[in-house]
């Protein structure tokens, strides 16, 4: 007669060994601890507190009635993640949607993977899971990636490591968090696309994005029209600094040829701040220039 491999019974259920003061489970040493961590056990939703660490900001009411449905009709395919806090309290480490959806669905109870985490691990845990979800917007992807780095002092290099996704990938999402807050929620909305966002933050000047914002989406102008619409303006401020011409550096051009007997061309912008161009022909005229220049 062989051994069974299988753990013994709870005895006293669950629910007891959960609320039982006396046995509070806050370590993988403690007593019946491999009976809960580590396991997939069904919790009480009550027992259940959200995350106070999750990244994502935005959940769409339409898609959690249509989880919470098809949580109705088939249940949880895939459990929760849990950590346990104190007796017979558990929070929320990733699946806050099946959470939210399980509660509309008016379910007493849902089954979820449950592991011990302090506050940075929970942290790091919730981001990553979150970073991976396809329907994860630009801009919450960005926070996570930056909320990494600031809270759990990853280098960029790490992160990359951490999520499986190249460097130059998140310093593309996390450079869309420097977007005027505008232009941040029309991203999130999807007024515009990632790339719109990307053209657009090369525009230094907060006035010039919005301006060029609200160009892209009254004509709805695509990702490669943002790119040209972006060139281009850098290019008309580039003409427009270059041929101003204040009444002072016209004077001072003109007083500068008579002296160095030469073609000066002077050129400023809207500060005072220019620059200046003395023309020679020779080795010997630029002698002259500089002897003028040290009289």
């Amino acid at each position: 007669m062989t051994k069974s491999n299988r753990k013994p019974a709870l005895g006293r259920g669950l629910s007891a060994l959960l609320n039982d003061p006396e046995n509070s489970i806050e370590s993988v040493k403690d007593k019946n601890a491999d009976q809960i961590i580590g396991n997939i056990i069904d919790i009480p939703i009550e027992k259940i507190n959200a995350n106070p660490f999750q990244p994502r900001t935005h959940f769409n009411d339409e898609a959690l009635n249509e989880l919470s449905t098809s949580i109705l009709e088939l249940g949880i395919i895939q459990p929760v993640t849990v950590r346990k806090t104190k007796e017979g309290v558990f929070e929320l480490i990733s699946g806050e949607r099946r959470y939210k959806a399980s509660k509309m669905a008016g379910l007493k109870s849902i089954p979820a993977y449950v592991r011990l985490a302090n506050d940075q691990e929970s942290l790091e845990m919730a981001l990553v899971e979150n970073i991976q979800r396809e329907d994860l917007d630009p801009i919450e992807i960005g926070l996570s990636y930056r909320r990494l780095i600031e809270e759990i002092n990853l280098t960029q290099d790490q992160l990359s490591d951490r999520v499986g996704k190249k460097r130059s990938t998140i310093t593309n999402y996390m450079r869309l968090l420097k977007l005027d807050p505008i232009i941040q929620t029309g991203i999130r909305d999807g007024f515009v696309s990632m790339g719109h966002g990307r053209a657009l933050v090369n525009v230094e000047k907060v006035e010039i994005q919005l301006d060029l914002y609200k160009q892209i989406v009254k004509k709805g102008l695509s990702v490669r029209a943002t790119e040209t619409l972006v060139r281009n303006s850098k290019k008309t401020k580039s003409s427009e600094t270059l041929t101003y011409k204040p009444p002072f550096i016209s004077q001072a051009a003109a007083e500068l040829e008579t002296l160095f007997k030469t073609s000066v061309t002077a050129t400023a912008n809207s500060q005072g701040k220019g620059v200046l161009k003395i023309a020679f022909e020779s080795q010997e005229q630029l002698q002259r220039i500089l002897n003028e220049i040290k009289k």
